[in-house]
Order: C-alpha cells, then sequence, then structure tokens
C-alpha cells in the first residue's frame, strides 16, 4: 500500500467522539465510517461523515454486467487494434470487456460523454491506465488529478466519479482485479518501506490532493457492481460528505514516467519491469530506456515459452523494436503453450542502437484468458503468421 495520509477533522485517538456544529444526529458528533480489507486484519482507512454513509432510500436491481466470451479459439496469438475503437459511453459504461479470467478483466474504455452517476465497484480494485487524457477523480476521500500515461489505482469500495477535462481526449486500459492491488514484496524492506533500488519509491505515488466536501441533503444515486451484478441505490444524501479521513486505503496515481527501469549488458526479463503484484497476475511497465551494453548484446527480447503465463501487451508509443505491425494503442495476446519473440529483421535492426523509446503496459496471468466477442472484432487474423 502507499503511504499513510491524513486530510480534514479526525480525532486524537480513533472510536472516539469527533464534535461537529453542523452534525446530523443530535450528539453533535461526525460518524466514523472504518474501511478494512482481509477482515481487519491488513491496511484500513477511517472516514468521518457529516451524516451516516448508511442512509439508503431505495435499492433495485439495475442490470447485469454481462462477458459475452467469444466462440472457441485455436490456440494462437492475437493481435487487438483498438486505437480506433468507437466511442461510446461514459467512463463506467462504455467499458469493453477484451479478455478476461477468474482473477482480472481487462477493458478498453474510449467515451463519449462525462460520467453523471456515481461508481463503485464493490468487489474489486481496479486499475485505470490513462492511456490519453487527464482529469479529477473525485471520492469519498477528496479530489485525485490524474494526467496521461498515469496507472489511477482504485481500491474496491470507493465511490467515485471520473471528471475529465475534455471528455473527448479520455482513452484507457482498464484492469478489473478480484485481488487487492499492492506494491510488490520484493520491492520493500522489513520496515515496509520501499527499498532504495526499487524502480520507484513513496515519492512517485500521489494521493488526494484536497478534501472534497459536499454538504447536500439530496437524493443521490450510486451505481454499484459485485461480480457481474449491478444494484442502483439511492442515498438520502451526497457521499461525499467526508470532514475527515486517514490511513493506508485510498485512489492513488503512479505515472509511468516515474518508473526507473533496470538494465544490464545483456536483456533483462520481464519481472525487473514490474509495477503491481495482484492475485492470479502482475502489471508491468516497459519504460524508455537505454539497452544493453555488451558489445556482442542482442538487444531485443528472446524467443521463449510462457509455459505457466499469459503475456498481454498494450502498446503506448515509441518504436516497438522486436514487433512489426504493431501500432499505438494495439494489444498482444501471447498464451501458454505456443513460443513467441522478435519478428524477422528486428534483431539485426537493433545491433547499434543504445536506446529505446517504447512505452508499453504488460499484464501476465496464471490462468488462461478467455477472448471476447468485441476483442475478436478487432483482431488481425494474420498476425499468428507474421514470424514468417
Amino acid at each position: 500500500m502507499p503511504n499513510y495520509l491524513r486530510f480534514g477533522d479526525v480525532p486524537a485517538k480513533r472510536h472516539i467522539r469527533l464534535p461537529r456544529e453542523n452534525a446530523f444526529n443530535q450528539e453533535g458528533i461526525a460518524y466514523e465510517h472504518v474501511v478494512t480489507t482481509e477482515g481487519f486484519n491488513r491496511a484500513y482507512s477511517i472516514m468521518y461523515h457529516l451524516r451516516p454513509p448508511t442512509r439508503v432510500r431505495k435499492v433495485e436491481m439495475a442490470g447485469s454486467w454481462e462477458i459475452k466470451k467469444a466462440d472457441e479459439q485455436v490456440l494462437r496469438h492475437y493481435h487487438l487494434k483498438t486505437a480506433q475503437m468507437p466511442r461510446s459511453g461514459d467512463p463506467i459504461s462504455g467499458r469493453v470487456p477484451m479478455m478476461y479470467n477468474a482473477d482480472v478483466i481487462c477493458y478498453r474504455c474510449r467515451p463519449a460523454t462525462q460520467q453523471t452517476v456515481l461508481f463503485r465497484n464493490g468487489a474489486a480494485d481496479e486499475v485505470i491506465f490513462v492511456f490519453h487524457g487527464g482529469g479529477v477523480l473525485e471520492s469519498s476521500y477528496g479530489k485525485l488529478p490524474y494526467r496521461e500515461g498515469d496507472y489511477i489505482v482504485i481500491p474496491r469500495g470507493t465511490t467515485y466519479r471520473l471528471a475529465p477535462r475534455n471528455i473527448a481526449d479520455e482513452d484507457y486500459l482498464i484492469l478489473e482485479a478480484e485481488g487487492a492491488v499492492r506494491i510488490p514484496p520484493k520491492y520493500k524492506n522489513r520496515d515496509g518501506q520501499i527499498k532504495l533500488g526499487a524502480p520507484y519509491s513513496e515519492r512517485d505515488l500521489h494521493g488526494p490532493r484536497e478534501m472534497l466536501f459536499i454538504d447536500d441533503n439530496r437524493d443521490t444515486e450510486i451505481l454499484v457492481k459485485d461480480g457481474s451484478r449491478l444494484t442502483r441505490y439511492i442515498m438520502a444524501n451526497h457521499p461525499f460528505d467526508a470532514v475527515g479521513w486517514d490511513g493506508f486505503i485510498y485512489p492513488y496515481t503512479f505515472n509511468v514516467e516515474d518508473f526507473e527501469p533496470i538494465t544490464g549488458t545483456v536483456h533483462q526479463p520481464p519481472p525487473v519491469q514490474q509495477t503491481f503484484d495482484v492475485k492470479g497476475f502482475v502489471i508491468c511497465t516497459f519504460a524508455p530506456r537505454m539497452l544493453d551494453t555488451h558489445p556482442q548484446a542482442i538487444k531485443v527480447p528472446y524467443v521463449h515459452s510462457n509455459v505457466e503465463a499469459d503475456e498481454v501487451l498494450f502498446y503506448v508509443r515509441g518504436n516497438f523494436g522486436s514487433r512489426k505491425g504493431i501500432e499505438s494503442g494495439s494489444i498482444s495476446l501471447h498464451p501458454r503453450g505456443i513460443p513467441h519473440g522478435p519478428h524477422p529483421g528486428t534483431i539485426a535492426a537493433s545491433m547499434n542502437a543504445t536506446r529505446t523509446e517504447e512505452l508499453a503496459v504488460m499484464f501476465d496471468t496464471e490462468r488462461p484468458l478467455h477472448l471476447t466477442a468485441e476483442a475478436l472484432k478487432l483482431d488481425d487474423p494474420a498476425y499468428p503468421l507474421s514470424w514468417l
């Protein structure tokens, strides 16, 4: 988890009174709201609301978030060209599932309209990679600015709204994680601090910048997702009425420009690019970096067979040295059981290179991924033959 943060008014100790002149109750105190993970055993935050966060006026079904699995396909590599997907929906309803398994759902989202209804994922953490755009994520924890190249990590149970500066610029890759998104344990020392030598530090993780206090007693709608079920809650007041909070659970950003690549005299394997650790998969950042310095080094990745993982790359920008025909916004899926590697001619072309400006986001899964019907519409069927 990121650093401990504290905003607004909180009492001197946990679970004691926090007086409020404008309190909703006759006791004249704020309502304590404890947000915990793994029961009460791991990181938590404590919020203090003007009104109880339990004031529900109405609950009703709001449909389902069904994912349509593609018809059974042969085992092969896939290249999904997503850059020019048509815009649709808002930052929530416009999410188009590309692939999934029991641990993660991968979406692309190119929204057409602003988000007007508050959203909460009640059963999964979310990682929103900002391919293009920028704005503010509004939540009960306050205002969190985001910009192009940010990972926005949103803990489950967070009620939020994405407020882009210009909706026409917004473009996201979104990973919905069944497990908690955490900093890799190998990057932390026994005291819980990120080690010197890790590819980023606590200074690179950015939480909310200011409180967002909304004192509004009008009915407010929240769309809640848990798995495939959608539920509409009508609250008796706006939920962003926290007067203060502290703890380790909150949405935060990490920008790919702050990732410090680890390089060597010869090619380094993808684990040195790991950015986040999640149950069932890892997220890695392939950032601009110096290339291998050995005089005989092969400077593109070697052919390999990932026999226990499916590998997905989302290509952001730059010259992708080991690939041909890949464009910004492409997604490649290299599944287990078959080898993949540099395209013909790329090894020779890289021999005199000293640096790469490529930028890509990768996630590797322990379980096989299933493509969706929407993904197959974007597939380049010639990609499996592109190594000839």
